[in-house]
C-alpha cells in the first residue's frame, strides 16, 4: 500500500531553499562547512533526516530562524536522508555546485525561492521523494519586452555586466 502526499514548503520572505538526497549522518555539518566555504556572510539553516539508527531530523547553522524552519520544513517531508537547506544574503547559483560536491550528496530536488511543493510516496517503511513542483507552469514565451526586461534584472542583481 503507497499513498502519495503534497507537502508545502514554507520560505521565508527573501530566502531561498535547495532540497536534496543524501545518505550519511555527518551531513549536516558538511553541508555547514560547504555554506561558509562557498559564500562568506550567506545566512543558513541545515537539516537533514536520518534515515537509520534514531532517525533525527539533525540540523546545522548559522542562523536561528532558518535553521528553525529547515528543521520544521523537513519534519514535513520526513523522508529518509533528504535534506534542507534554506539561506538568505546569497543564491543557491553561489553554493549550487560546492553542494553538489559534497561527497554524502547524492542529488538535488531543487533550489528556488519559488513557492514549492514537495510529492512524498508514504509505505509502511517510510517515506520518499518522487519529485518537487517549483513555482508555477509556464503562461506563454517571452517576448522581446520580456528579454529586455530578463537582461536588465540579471545586470541589476550583479550577474551581468
Amino acid at each position: 500500500m503507497m499513498e502519495i502526499k503534497t507537502v508545502a514548503i514554507e520560505i521565508p520572505e527573501g530566502a531561498n531553499i535547495i532540497i536534496g538526497q543524501t545518505h550519511f549522518i555527518k551531513t549536516a555539518e558538511d553541508l555547514y562547512e560547504t555554506m561558509v566555504n562557498a559564500a562568506p556572510g550567506v545566512k543558513f539553516g541545515i537539516a537533514f533526516c536520518e534515515a537509520s539508527g534514531p532517525c533525527l531530523v539533525r540540523a546545522e547553522g548559522n542562523d536561528c530562524s532558518l535553521k528553525e524552519i529547515a528543521i520544521r520544513n523537513a519534519g514535513n517531508i520526513a523522508a529518509g536522508h533528504t535534506f534542507v537547506i534554506l539561506l538568505k544574503d546569497a543564491f543557491p547559483v553561489n553554493v549550487l555546485n560546492s553542494i553538489k560536491a559534497c561527497p554524502e550528496v547524492c542529488s538535488i530536488f531543487c533550489a528556488t525561492a519559488n513557492p514549492v511543493q514537495v510529492i512524498v510516496a508514504e509505505t509502511e517503511q517510510g517515506r520518499g521523494v518522487m519529485g518537487v513542483i517549483d513555482g508555477y507552469s509556464p503562461k506563454g514565451v517571452e517576448t522581446e519586452k520580456d528579454i529586455q526586461n530578463r537582461r536588465q534584472f540579471l545586470r541589476k542583481i550583479g550577474y551581468k555586466l
